[in-house]
């Protein structure tokens, strides 16, 4: 198994795991514990995700995807909050 990536943010590393999962792509995440631990204290504890060498291109893919769907579900939030306001 290969290194995919540190994070310290669980709402990234969620994501994360259930998009691999979703892709058919087994993941290992190794310092949960530790890094729940010593969160917001230690910036250098960080959940480790782990791939398989055979996926780790495909998996660098999906993680390439996150900023693209961070920038999705904003403008789909801003586009809600503008016909709201639009009814009120």
């Amino acid at each position: 198994m290969i290194e995919l990536a540190r994070i310290d943010d669980p709402v990234k590393l969620s994501w994360l795991t259930a998009r691999l999962r979703e892709a058919g792509i087994e993941a290992v995440v190794f310092d949960t514990h530790t890094s729940g631990l010593y969160a917001g204290m230690l910036d250098t504890v960080r959940c480790r995700v782990m791939v398989a060498e055979d996926d780790a291109a495909r998996a660098r893919a999906i993680l390439r995807e996150a900023p693209a769907e961070a920038r999705e579900r904003r403008r789909r939030r801003r586009a809600a909050a503008r016909r709201a306001a639009t009814r009120s």
